[in-house]
């Protein structure tokens, strides 16, 4: 009777151990990723993930064309398919200003604004386990887990590796930088051909997962058909390690590449030509003035004080500059700031 009870705690312990390991295998790198979430300043969080990002899975069954059913894919990704959410997206417009220069030992800087009635940061380095080391950055909010929601605790941290498929600005591991930025009116953009689906925001960690240059990812947007996220006008900043850059909009669901250092929330193409510039907005302007004084050529220092000087200040209703980033496209790291905080820097590199 004692060996046959043995016999069947053994057997028991044997199923729990193996239970155990097949679900490591599965929700392993997951589990990874959520624990290493931590708090860097009021409304901004850093984690890490390595693995299988989901995105060669999202492209396999042609992308997704909006942003609630990629939110939805996203928790199915994480849940590896035992949970199949309704999920709805935040549609709130924002704003943001960007300025690219080089440095006088030969570097290219990109900085970075993102303004935003309410945002909770969240900056995740990942390196996938097929395409380009990243970092990038994105508003949780959009998800609308909920009006208490922080990062912070293990289902919430979880929860934020939803950022896997979006992301509003970034670095990859070869210097290429892109960063999203309301365009100026709510003409939405919705290509409708045979090609792979992705929203405004999806399309950055697509981008960086797999370009290396600016004429690369140009290439990868010209094979996607492009949705606008939160039913608005957008434009792409991009800069790459060689110095190019350009802003990238949409005119009549048709993609415009713009050469330009600098961008704000007002269109630059002929086609549109300042569409959507407010009276009394001179972040674009005091952003070329700065540009033409020191002749393209900033060194960190400056290109901070620099998109310091249009950052936004809190306001009633309005968070303002919610995050301020500086990333180095020649050695790949970025420099983030949080709420204006540019007496606390946060300093993350690259491979």
């Amino acid at each position: 009777m004692k060996k046959a009870l043995k016999i069947a705690l053994f057997s028991v312990l044997g199923l729990v151990v193996l239970l155990g390991i097949a679900v490591w295998m599965e929700f392993g790198q997951l589990v990874k990723g959520a624990n290493s979430c931590v708090k860097l300043d009021d409304g901004l969080y850093y984690m890490e993930y390595k693995g299988d990002d989901g995105f060669d899975g999202l492209m396999a069954k042609g992308g997704i064309a909006k942003a609630d059913e990629l939110a939805g894919y996203a928790i199915e990704f994480l849940s590896k398919g035992h949970y199949k959410p309704v999920i709805s997206t935040s549609k709130q417009a924002y704003g943001c200003s960007a300025l690219t220069v080089n440095t006088p030992e030969g570097d290219i800087l990109m900085g970075r604004n993102f303004d935003f009635t309410s945002a909770i940061g969240v900056i995740l380095h990942c390196i996938p386990d097929k395409g380009y080391e990243t970092i990038t950055t994105f508003n949780v909010e959009f998800y609308n887990f909920g009006e208490n929601y922080k990062p912070e605790g293990f289902q919430n941290q979880y929860m934020a590796l939803t950022g896997l498929f979006v992301a509003l600005d970034g670095i990859n591991e070869k210097g290429l930088a892109i960063a999203d930025l309301m365009a100026g009116d709510t003409v939405q953009t919705h290509q409708n051909t045979s090609k792979p689906d992705l929203t405004t925001t999806a399309a950055i960690p697509y981008m960086l997962k797999n370009a290396a240059t600016v004429d690369e990812a140009l290439k990868l947007l010209e094979g996607i058909d492009m949705h606008s996220d939160i039913g608005s006008a957008h434009h792409y900043a991009m800069a790459d390690a060689t110095g190019k850059r350009v802003v990238v909009e949409y005119v009549d669901n048709k993609m415009v590449v713009v050469e330009s250092h600098a961008v704000a929330n007002h269109y630059l193409c002929e086609q549109k030509l300042n569409a959507g510039l407010e009276p009394g907005d001179k972040r674009y302007d005091m952003l070329c003035e700065r540009y033409a004084e020191n002749n393209g050529v900033m060194n960190m220092e400056q290109l901070t004080n620099a998109i310091a000087s249009v950052s936004q200040p809190q306001s009633e209703g309005f968070l303002g500059t919610a995050w301020t980033m500086v990333m180095n496209l020649k050695h790949p790291s970025v420099t983030y700031y949080s709420h204006r905080h540019f007496n606390k820097p946060f300093c993350f590199s690259l491979k």
